[in-house]
């Protein structure tokens, strides 16, 4: 890369996010600022300008832009599911440049689906704005609804339902590590409407078990390293025994000085999983490792404040050549996270979600 980034004039949503080593308040806004130039005027945040939309990256940039105090593009992103969810309560997995018009993969994936909850419940804690809660509940219960009709008797959760309808055999450890903190946030947004949902309940306490103790209901993607940190990141795993985790493979995942490999196999670190790996770290207590991490990706970082997907190191070489909203987005979350925003410390840090039922009996019967 080549060319200085100008170190933009500090904006009042993005002081906060300032973090030595990693982000001054001016690069954070840049940042920003970069994310919502990616978004159509409908609302729709694709990867980048003519490639796909996901919900779930969607969702994802959707709170960067919160974090970064850019609540009306916000809304405009979750008014954009709103208005396009299948009758179901689902997406579907791909919009060609989030046109919805033209979807690219008819199929449906649970965690895309879920995440709509940790997406309202952060843009409501950002901005207190109830009448958006409100308006946004019939598609959270909507789309959590879909997601839990494909739980598995021991817990798990069919990682997605094909364009004919077919559920999909197995389940994701990491899609099952999202979708578990999306219901603890289903289920605080139904706590703030007193509007209880036991069944609800039941499945987070499922699931959180199977994630907890039963990894042979998952499939293996162990040389995966979301397969690793997801755990930790989305909540099922907190204290000593998430920090015994994340050390127990960090030489197999971990490059020192150049953030973290998207598969154990292959000479390839990624921004999104280092920045998502600050954030398991932060949520496990350990905030000064996960400062280094994100300092280590700063060489992703291009001059318009976005950042390249990902480092193969063997060869010197920025690959693949692009830079995706969600990459920009997960740096500002982790960021954000360590810099105690607020909204981003609670559905992150998890200490104020509901857990869902843990009894004993619910666990032995999983």
């Amino acid at each position: 890369m080549t060319g200085r980034e100008p170190d933009t004039e500090r904006e009042p949503g993005t002081g906060r996010l300032a973090l030595p080593g990693v982000l001054t308040a001016g690069q954070a806004a840049r940042t920003a600022a970069a994310i919502a130039g990616l978004q159509r005027a409908d609302g729709a945040i694709p990867w980048f300008r003519g490639h796909h939309l996901d919900p779930w990256d969607h969702i994802e940039a959707a709170m960067a832009l919160d974090a970064a105090g850019e609540h009306g593009r916000a809304a405009a992103a979750y008014d954009w599911l709103a208005r396009h969810q299948l009758p179901d309560g689902s997406w579907y997995a791909g919009y060609a440049d989030g046109d919805a018009a033209r979807p690219t993969d008819r199929g449906k994936e649970t965690n895309f689906c879920a995440y709509v909850a940790v997406g309202v419940l952060h843009h409501y804690l950002a901005t207190g704005d109830e009448e958006f809660r409100d308006r946004m509940w019939p598609v959270v219960y909507a789309a959590v609804e879909f997601v839990l009709a494909l739980q598995h008797p021991g817990g798990a959760i069919g990682w997605r339902r094909d364009a004919d309808g077919t559920p999909a055999a197995g389940a994701l450890l990491t899609g099952c590590s999202s979708i578990h903190q999306a219901l603890r946030c289903a289920l605080a947004l139904a706590e703030r409407r007193e509007d209880p949902q036991p069944d609800w309940e039941l499945a987070t306490g499922r699931l959180g078990h199977a994630l907890r103790h039963h990894p042979a209901h998952f499939l293996d993607k162990s040389a995966y390293s979301m397969d690793w940190y997801y755990p930790v990141l989305a909540g099922a795993l907190r204290g000593p025994r998430a920090l015994a985790h994340l050390d127990a493979r960090w030489a197999e995942f971990v490059v020192d000085g150049l953030g973290v490999r998207c598969v154990s196999t292959n000479p390839w670190v990624t921004g999104g999983e280092s920045a998502e790996l600050a954030l398991a770290l932060w949520a496990a207590g350990d905030s000064e490792r996960a400062a280094r991490v994100l300092r280590w990706i700063g060489h992703l970082r291009a001059p318009d404040g976005l950042y390249w997907t990902g480092y193969v190191y063997a060869d010197r070489t920025i690959w693949p050549r692009e830079r995706t909203a969600w990459t920009a987005g997960s740096v500002l979350l982790a960021v954000a996270a360590l810099t105690g925003e607020p909204a981003t410390e609670a559905v992150f840090g998890g200490a104020g979600l509901p857990r869902g039922l843990e009894s004993g009996e619910c666990c032995e019967r999983a």
